[in-house]
């Protein structure tokens, strides 16, 4: 996810990995006036509308079953814990493929690897509702989720070298804006849907939205001007993973990252089964609507810069981790309201903590740092399928109490691994500056 959305984690400190210098008429290179993309220039409102539009269609496609796990375990008389890797597996796909889909990005082109990553995505999409078995629904939903990988791997490098730098933050919000409004909308877009024709109709209706979407990116998305091709070079890749995951720092905002989707993950994956159960007994339409508290975490990850401001960038995982927890334990009461209450305090602090660390990332990485933010985004949705399987597997053993026993140990670790990162800053004190080499206070 980005700050914004659920689960995509597209950071402004990726891009600006791609140098002014480095890009043909830019501001800084030689006898050549800026010739990029800017508010009210041509093209940039094309261009804004389009990744705005995959960013709706990505996200749809990524969570589109996510709200009918209950419905699908019941047509298929599978268990949570079965159905939910219909979640998993499209996200651990994305996870594994973001690294080399970023690298085939520098080779053939931001524009070429986005388009074909939607169309195989969109296919795939439209073949989903008539997967006979869960073994071949869950086998689509991981093509899918490695295609749609293309387009966080992709879209800030577009950017970076096609916007100047002063609307580069803008043009990247739109891009985030989509993912968040095409993660709740899909949700909640299938759980009306479903209630009335069923969990494979829903989808189906997700396929087309998805399908209108490439469609119109495909159309309005401005040719690149300014891609310089390059060659796959994977030793130089190697060496820059190696580099990171020696970095201890990275390692830990790796971890947190991961550690915190895991919670979210889980919560999100097995609440649609306890809400469909007594004593709430819920709708599957009013279940799809509940991730409208989405949108807490849009406010939650846009305050997070002044809350680091205040508390520290150390201080501001406490408090996420900590709100966190907060809401999984109110979550255990069996009342509605409380219940509803609990998962506004848990993605307001899961954002608000994965806002910090997805930003920390950038600053930390002294070199490479697309490669860096690939990196935070494969650990996250690493969790995000860590969480779906290991919670929904808590849920079948211990109901909703198991599954928030798994998140409750996964805020246990952001909180262990923000210590480790202050001891580590005292050690190092006296030979460097703490905000250097600790986890950014």
């Amino acid at each position: 996810m980005t700050p914004a959305d659920t689960g995509a984690s597209t950071t402004v400190d990726a891009a600006a990995s791609v140098s002014a210098t480095d890009v043909p008429g830019a501001p800084g290179a030689p006898d050549a006036p800026d010739s990029r993309m800017a508010p009210g220039g041509p093209g940039y409102r094309r261009m804004s509308l389009a990744l705005f539009l995959a960013g709706v269609a990505t996200f749809a496609l990524l969570y589109s079953t996510q709200a009918l796990l209950p419905l699908i375990s019941g047509d298929m008389g599978v268990s949570a814990s079965d159905a939910s890797w219909t979640v998993a597996a499209a996200t651990g796909g994305l996870a594994v493929f973001v690294l080399p889909m970023s690298a085939l990005s520098e080779r053939f082109g931001r524009r070429t690897v986005m388009t074909a990553s939607l169309a195989v995505a969109v296919t795939v999409g439209l073949l989903v509702p008539f997967a006979p078995s869960l073994p071949a629904l869950v086998a689509l939903r991981a093509v899918q989720g490695a295609a749609l990988a293309g387009l966080p791997a992709s879209a800030t490098a577009y950017l970076a070298e096609e916007v100047r730098p002063r609307a580069l933050v803008t043009a990247i919000g739109l891009f985030v804006a989509g993912n968040s409004v095409g993660g709740m909308s899909g949700r909640v877009i299938t759980g009306w849907v479903a209630q009335e024709w069923g969990w494979r109709i829903a989808v189906g209706v997700i396929g087309l939205v998805a399908v209108a979407c490439a469609v119109a990116f495909r159309m309005l998305l401005p040719a690149p001007r300014h891609f310089t091709p390059g060659s796959l070079r994977p030793r130089v890749l190697v060496r820059t993973v190696r580099d990171h995951l020696a970095n201890p720092l990275l390692r830990r905002l790796y971890a947190i990252g991961a550690l915190f989707m895991t919670v979210f993950g889980g919560v999100y994956t097995v609440i649609g089964y306890r809400l469909a159960q007594a004593p709430f007994s819920l709708p599957q339409g009013l279940i799809g609507s509940i991730f409208l508290v989405y949108l807490v975490g849009t406010v939650s990850a846009s305050t997070a810069g002044r809350l680091v401001g205040r508390l520290g960038r150390r201080g501001a995982l406490y408090l996420g981790g900590g709100t966190t927890a907060a809401g999984l334990l109110l979550s255990l009461a069996p009342s509605l309201p409380l219940v509803l209450l609990g998962l506004v305090l848990i993605t307001a602090g899961f954002f608000a903590g994965h806002a910090v660390a997805s930003s920390a990332v950038g600053k930390t990485a002294q070199h490479g740092r697309a490669q860096a933010s690939a990196l935070y985004q494969s650990a996250y949705y690493v969790g995000s399928s860590a969480g779906s399987t290991v919670g929904a597997v808590a849920f079948h053993s211990g109901g909703w109490a198991g599954t928030v026993g798994v998140g409750l140990l996964a805020v246990a670790g952001v909180v262990a691994i923000t210590v480790l990162g202050s001891l580590a800053a005292r050690r190092q004190a006296p030979d460097r500056p703490v905000r250097a080499l600790s986890l950014p206070r």
